[in-house]
């Protein structure tokens, strides 16, 4: 799908977020992921669910990662993005991805994981362990998937708290806090730009409509916010599959791409079973596999 450029009336954000003292935290990674988006270019941010990932993205040549929510739920519980995974299991994930590479990470974080008090015991685990930022969503627990249906919303006030309570809890004021809203779909889109203007207000450093699916709302929604916008990127979702050049034209400085190294693996190793099973022998595979020397290169065994 090809946007015509210029079919959008938007302007383009100044910044990131509001500057604010008392920063005590290591800022190298908050520092580099503000100054990747300040640039022009929109942001692409692979998905990783594991280390492993991760350390195959940075590998690439990409700039930033993005920590899947759909994606740890799959690897580690091997259960659908329907909100099961527990604060404490996303962190930990989080923090063996931030682990394995020194490139920006951003994490899903998704509702907070309750109140404000939580929200606040949220971004303080994450920002422990080396997270650049998170994105927090308006869904009422138990939340799912951004391109499922039957999503329910909390009152927008209650959200607009929640930013707040990210926003003051972070102690490296340029970890980077998303405000994500699953309106568009729930409630229409003005009423989706209307809660991302209130989450801005109440401090988000970037907004993140979920599920937008027609030209018109994808030109409409960097220009109605004075800070930076997210695009997502689904295989077979609702949103459009554009190129970084059309989402940086339309205004958008960071593209996620939650789950395609997993939605890549899948066929592949369900390929390389069934060829096992039929020849009971490595010999022959057609797959296309990693050497046993190069699986251990990826992992950094020349460092170890």
């Amino acid at each position: 799908m090809s946007l015509a450029r210029g079919g959008c009336n938007r302007s383009r954000p100044a910044g990131l977020g509001r500057s604010r003292s008392g920063a005590v935290m290591d800022g190298r990674c908050t520092r580099t992921l503000h100054k990747l988006l300040s640039e022009d270019r929109a942001v692409m941010a692979p998905g990783a669910a594991d280390a492993l990932t991760a350390r195959l993205i940075s590998e690439a040549g990409y700039r930033a990662i993005y920590m899947t929510g759909a994606g740890t739920t799959a690897t580690r519980l091997g259960m659908p993005d329907v909100g099961l995974p527990t604060m404490s299991e996303m962190v930990d994930n989080a923090a063996r991805i931030a682990d394995a590479t020194e490139l920006p990470l951003i994490a899903d974080a998704d509702t907070g994981y309750g109140g404000q008090l939580n929200v606040r015991r949220t971004v303080r685990a994450f920002e422990k362990v080396g997270v650049a930022g998170v994105h927090i969503e308006d869904q009422l627990w138990p939340k799912r998937c951004g391109h499922l249906a039957g999503k329910t919303l909390v009152p927008r006030n209650e959200m607009i708290e929640k930013v707040r309570a990210a926003v003051d809890a972070r102690r490296d004021q340029e970890f980077l806090i998303i405000a994500r809203t699953d309106a568009l779909v729930v409630e229409g889109f003005d009423a989706a730009i209307d809660r991302g203007i209130a989450y801005e207000e109440a401090g988000a450093d970037m907004i993140f409509i979920e599920a937008p699916s027609t030209p018109n709302e994808l030109c409409r929604m960097p220009a109605a916010f004075s800070v930076p916008t997210v695009y997502k990127m689904v295989s077979s979702g609702r949103t459009p599959p554009l190129s970084t050049a059309e989402i940086s034209e339309l205004g958008f400085r960071l593209v996620i791409y939650p789950n395609l190294p997993i939605l890549a693996a899948i066929p592949a190793i369900r390929q390389v079973l069934a060829e096992l099973q039929k020849r009971t022998s490595v010999a022959g595979l057609s797959v296309n596999l990693a050497s046993f020397r190069g699986f251990f290169d990826n992992l950094g065994l020349s460092e170890v």
